[in-house]
């Protein structure tokens, strides 16, 4: 990504989602590269006479609710979420804080290759920075808990993986009463992500009982994942905090629907669900589908393992820290810890091997490793399970298995892969003959 790129995206987004002018909010994390794109975006924006609203570092989420909340046209993001801080890239939201759909999304691709729009003088748009107007944000997140609760009396270790909730996640859990112990929360451009947050959990899990906190919890870079530690310094990942939210709203008697989670969702947070007769159902992987599935089922509550959790019943997208208090305040209400929250959701033992390939393909599509998963599958007696799918990004194929029998399960991936490796390269040989 260039800055030619993010003038021409700034050019074609202004034409598709603001013809007639509007204002467009933007928002970055803390990479050193988000301040060069940021001026790109606005010189392209202000072109072509859509007025620019430039609120700073603040999470993903809580520029789609302030989007909508400042009645913009549209709203735009800086991140590359859990990258490293030499990636970026650049988010879209709706008038209503939602993700724009593929159709729009296409039209905005087919106009990037348009001549620059620049309106006359008199029909540019106007800059203005509203970085304080974050405290709405703020406010709106602490708003997610029950009325009048309060943190009182929790010591909570927070990683914001030197990311964009550095400010606002700190400040929420303070004003709530939590007594806070940062960590992750000194950006320099550089260190976004490193060795940090929710992608490496680490730091945290010493943190926690080192400090004798309640609870620790992990942002991504961009602030839209969290992960938890518990007062032991285990680390609760995305499927065990989807089970316990699920579950205070299966006995508060407000779940709609049933749960979603992916093919990676872990196979004992659907057999601990059904325990309680939840229906829980898969979606692929990515935000994208989990949030589709939802809205196709009526259903508020999903998410994926990394931590990417979805209470529609709350936002409109994914938020880390939003989530993070709806656990927290699960642990008020019934005076429970996290670790004892967790227990009756039995993780099944899971290993996913990534297999390098020349050129990426359908591994369900080739005869020999089906017939390897099958009877892999066959060995754990409906108590397993296998996925296997191509990378999105990379040439790789992943072979997931899990199942309650942990050397079925190592021996079973590696049986797998070596099947899907001897595919590829028949493949390649194939591919090179013609």
């Amino acid at each position: 990504m260039t800055v030619d790129f993010a003038l021409r995206l700034a050019s074609a987004a202004a034409r598709v989602l603001a013809p007639s002018g509007g204002r467009v909010l933007i928002g970055k994390d803390t990479r050193l590269s988000g301040y060069m794109f940021e001026s790109a975006l606005e010189a392209g924006f202000v072109a072509a006479g859509v007025d620019v609203m430039l609120i700073g570092p603040l999470p993903t989420p809580g520029i789609a609710y302030m989007t909508q909340r400042l009645g913009c046209s549209f709203g735009v993001v800086i991140s590359a979420s859990h990258n490293a801080y030499q990636d970026n890239g650049i988010k879209f939201f709706d008038a209503t804080g939602s993700k724009l759909s593929d159709a729009i999304e296409s039209q905005i691709e087919r106009a990037i290759d348009d001549p620059v729009m620049t309106q006359e003088s008199q029909h540019l748009g106007r800059a203005v920075r509203i970085d304080r107007s974050r405290t709405q944000y703020q406010e709106f997140c602490a708003s997610t808990i029950p009325a009048g609760m309060t943190l009182a009396g929790f010591k909570v270790v927070i990683d914001c993986a030197n990311g964009a909730g550095y400010k606002v996640a700190p400040r929420v859990l303070a004003d709530l009463g939590a007594e806070i112990v940062p960590i992750g929360c000194s950006p320099n451009g550089r260190n976004i992500n490193d060795g940090c947050g929710s992608t490496a959990p680490e730091l945290l899990q010493l943190t926690v009982p080192g400090v004798r906190a309640q609870v620790g919890l992990a942002l991504d870079g961009d602030g839209d994942r969290v992960v938890m530690v518990d007062e032991l310094g285990r680390c609760v990942d995305g499927d065990q905090l989807l089970y316990i939210l699920a579950m205070a709203r299966h006995r508060a008697g407000i779940l709609r629907g049933p749960v979603i989670g992916t093919v990676m969702s872990n196979l004992g947070l659907e057999h601990a669900l059904a325990d309680h007769g939840i229906e829980f159902q898969r979606a692929q992987v990515g935000d994208r589908y989990v949030l589709a599935m939802l809205n196709e089922s009526g259903a508020t509550l999903g998410g994926e393992t990394s931590g990417h959790i979805l209470c529609l019943d709350k936002t409109t997208t994914g938020d880390g820290l939003v989530s993070a208090l709806q656990v927290l305040a699960v642990m008020k209400s019934m005076g429970a810890g996290l670790a004892e929250l967790a227990a009756p959701m039995r993780k099944y033992p899971q290993v996913l091997l990534n297999v390098r390939v020349a050129r990426r393909f359908d591994p369900m599509t080739e005869r020999t490793v089906v017939e390897a998963a099958a009877a892999v599958e066959r060995q754990f007696k409906g108590r397993g399970r296998i996925v296997l799918r191509a990378s999105g990004t990379e040439p790789l194929i992943r072979v997931m298995v899990e199942g309650y029998d942990p050397h079925l399960v190592k021996k079973g991936a590696r049986e797998i892969a070596a099947v899907v490796e001897a595919a590829a390269d028949r493949l390649a040989v194939t591919l090179a003959r013609s």
